[in-house]
């Protein structure tokens, strides 16, 4: 259904600018062999994006995770053991594939699917949710390793993949206004930080803005941050139960939740974002590290998406190519905090919501305006564009599966039927 731009060379660049089209040398090429390392690269802006992302997801998604594990009446230990299991998981993808291919790759759990969780869990033994969690992480890796799930996802028209983003990140742009109602100290305090950052020390716009929103939300007594101890999470391995309920039940809405809602959306990112993801790679990937995890808690580690165009925007470096360290730093942080199990989420637990959503918004700002420019550009495509985006905003859930993919599918539908299905053009009449 789409076609591919040729990349231009970088030397057709606009002086001081970083076209999306250059953001990612081709794997083998002469210029991805000579690159510079690790520490060449690194950057705090490209770091800092990495810390927002973690405080984004244990911000928000992992309190979903916890719900499940109350609902399924696990105990402290097992829980503890799935917070450990799903971000080593995140952590370790995160920095093996960032520096595999030298794009920015976040991956985090299956938010959609911990959501399926919390009602289903309880239905069943936690040993037969264990073998459940392992099927879904075979099942997603076969299907990452054919090529059957990159194959589609190149099907997809480039405006319709922008138009998807920009529907994901909508609500977290209007988030900073919104914002403004409940707590208009913090959230006004973010944006405004953010605007004269942006203006003087645009690299360091989102720190400046986090660090107003911190100090703000201390002066307005919003931090709620109480930890008693800290101690190092201990893993529980616990054997694997099949039962085919539990199959049914779990793995198979699972396994399309993690597909349709978490991976396709983030492949998106990448692409609309300018990088060329290798989906055998990168799903095969995930897919095999939730298989080795599951015994532990984890149900399914996938690419994010969210969270991912914190890190592959301009906001993250304004060389595309050195944006790979926010995966990286992204990474280490999931690490760090995994290795002390739940002890360390209080402290991301007890920050505002406000201010997780003001941050969120003002980091996600510049890849809320790549997604909405790509999906205008073409003038052909700006009708299913539309639809996509429309679709993707309004956040409705069918069948269990999230607004991303009903956004994505209606867009190719929407595509296909003023394209395809569009007769030759007649000449006004003069």
């Amino acid at each position: 259904m789409s076609s591919k731009t040729p990349t231009p060379h970088p030397d057709a660049a606009p002086p001081g600018s970083a076209p999306p089209e250059t953001a990612h040398a081709a794997e083998g090429s002469p210029e991805a062999g000579t690159r510079p390392g690790l520490f060449h690269d690194a950057s705090l802006s490209a770091v800092l994006a990495g810390f927002v992302a973690v405080v984004v997801s244990y911000s928000g998604p992992l309190v979903i995770v916890l719900a499940a594990a109350s609902a399924g009446h696990l105990n402290t230990a097992q829980t503890s053991s799935w917070v450990w299991a799903i971000s080593i998981g995140s952590g370790l993808t995160c920095i093996a594939l960032s520096l595999r291919t030298k794009m920015p790759v976040i991956t985090a759990w299956s938010t959609p699917g911990a959501a399926l969780l919390v009602t289903s869990l309880g239905a069943y033994s936690y040993a037969e949710a264990i073998g459940a969690f392992i099927v879904t992480g075979l099942v997603i890796t076969l299907v990452g390793l054919t090529g059957v799930f990159g194959w589609l996802m190149r099907q997809v028209p480039t405006a319709v993949v922008s138009a998807m983003l920009a529907g994901i990140l909508f609500s977290f742009g209007t988030g900073v206004f919104t914002s403004l109602k409940t707590a208009p100290l913090i959230a006004g305090s973010v944006l405004v930080a953010y605007l004269l950052a942006k203006r003087w020390l645009p690299r360091y716009a989102v720190l400046v803005a986090l660090a107003a929103g911190v100090a703000a939300s201390a002066v307005s007594s919003r931090l709620d941050i109480h930890l008693d101890r800290i101690e190092l999470a201990k893993p529980v391995l616990t054997t694997p139960e099949f039962s085919l309920a539990s199959l049914i039940g779990i793995a198979v809405p699972m396994i399309l939740a993690t597909l349709a809602s978490q991976n396709a959306p983030g492949m998106a990112v990448l692409t609309a974002s300018g990088y060329e993801p290798k989906d055998r790679l990168l799903i095969g990937s995930t897919g095999l590290v939730s298989t080795a995890l599951a015994p532990f808690g984890s149900h399914a580690i996938n690419l994010a998406a969210i969270t991912a165009a914190i890190c592959t925007g301009p906001e993250s470096h304004r060389d595309p190519k050195r944006r790979y360290v926010a995966g990286v730093s992204c990474g280490a942080f999931y690490l760090l905090i995994g290795a002390f199990g739940s002890t360390l989420v209080v402290l991301f637990a007890g920050l505002p919501k406000e201010l997780v959503a003001a941050v969120a918004g003002v980091a996600l700002l510049g890849a809320l305006a790549g997604g909405l420019t790509g999906a205008v550009k073409e003038e052909k495509d700006r009708e299913a564009a539309l639809i996509t985006f429309l679709a993707t905003a309004s956040g409705v859930t069918l069948f269990g599966i999230g607004s991303a993919f009903w956004g994505l599918l209606f867009g190719v539908i929407a595509h296909f039927v003023l394209t395809r299905w569009r007769g030759t053009p007649t000449e006004p009449a003069k």
